[in-house]
């Protein structure tokens, strides 16, 4: 079931902030392979992944189809799911 960009935002937030809070996810990067480097959620009946950054590449959260990039401030759409 697609959900809307409000609430999948909603769920991003809750993941970040059980993995740490954005500052914390957005500054400590993960080797590509560490076990550390991926944090899966489950809220309100969702899968929610948080994925830290890497050297090369932003942190970000994905619910749903949605993925939004963590920075300092907070969350940031990327793009939503693509409907066929």
């Amino acid at each position: 079931m697609a959900i809307d960009e409000e609430t999948a935002l909603r769920l991003a937030g809750q993941a970040v902030d059980r993995a740490g809070g954005s500052r914390y996810v957005y500054n400590n990067p993960r080797h590509p392979f560490a076990h550390n480097a991926v944090r899966t959620f489950e809220i309100e009946g969702y899968q929610v992944v948080v994925r830290f950054g890497e050297i090369s590449s932003p942190a970000i959260v994905e619910v749903e189809g949605w993925v939004f990039e963590v920075r300092e401030e907070g969350l940031v759409t990327l793009f939503g799911p693509s409907f066929r």
